[in-house]
């Protein structure tokens, strides 16, 4: 399994296993989101994401070797976590617990997301301007809502307030980044290149 690397911006996504849904209701998406953040929130920075029914897309920064250090007794520098692959293995146990909490509550056996989750290292921001976009739209893209703001399960409703200055930087004023989502949802050919380049 390839390593995560430190102040390095990951676009993560995995997809269920078959014709399974990762999230069946309300409360499967409230669980995960919970879930996530508890096991999640110390080796790194969440910017947006995006829960779909069978599949989900995250953006997430891992944060520098210093702040993952400082709270891990075990590991003087950041050397022996990366030997142990610490920083994915915090991904792996929460999708492995999630998958156990809901195999219990359904009743079901098995593995629930495709073995390994997928992770893209992002180190232009062009590159990534283009996975906000692309995470945001997805609902769009998979015909569930019109609008991106109309799917309550992702990050598009407070990213431009939390993350302004990621929106300057990389859109330089709120009205380009929103004009950039009206113009893929008008535009489904170019849309789909994008979504064949991401998953490929």
């Amino acid at each position: 399994m390839d390593q995560l690397l430190p102040s390095t911006y990951y676009h993560i996504y995995n997809h269920a296993n078959g014709d399974e849904d990762l999230f069946r209701e309300p409360e499967n998406y409230h669980y995960f989101l919970q879930q996530y953040h508890k096991h999640i929130d110390a080796i790194a920075d969440t910017y947006c994401f995006c829960l779909m029914p069978n599949h989900f897309h995250l953006l997430a920064r891992i944060k520098p070797k210093e702040a993952i250090t400082a709270h891990l007794p075990g590991f003087k520098n950041l050397e022996g976590v990366e030997a142990s692959n610490y920083l994915s293995k915090k991904f792996s146990n929460f999708f492995n617990g999630y998958t156990k909490a809901f195999n219990k509550k359904y009743e079901r056996r098995g593995s629930l997301f495709l073995k390994n989750f997928k992770k893209k290292a992002i180190f232009e921001s062009e590159y990534l301007a283009s996975v906000i976009l692309y995470i945001h739209l997805n609902p769009v893209k998979h015909a569930f809502v019109k609008n991106p703001a109309d799917w309550k399960w992702s990050s598009y409703d407070t990213f431009h307030i939390d993350r302004l200055s990621v929106v300057e930087a990389l859109f330089k004023t709120e009205e380009n980044y929103f004009r950039a989502y009206e113009d893929k949802i008008n535009s489904y050919e170019e849309y789909d290149q994008i979504e064949s380049y991401f998953l490929q």
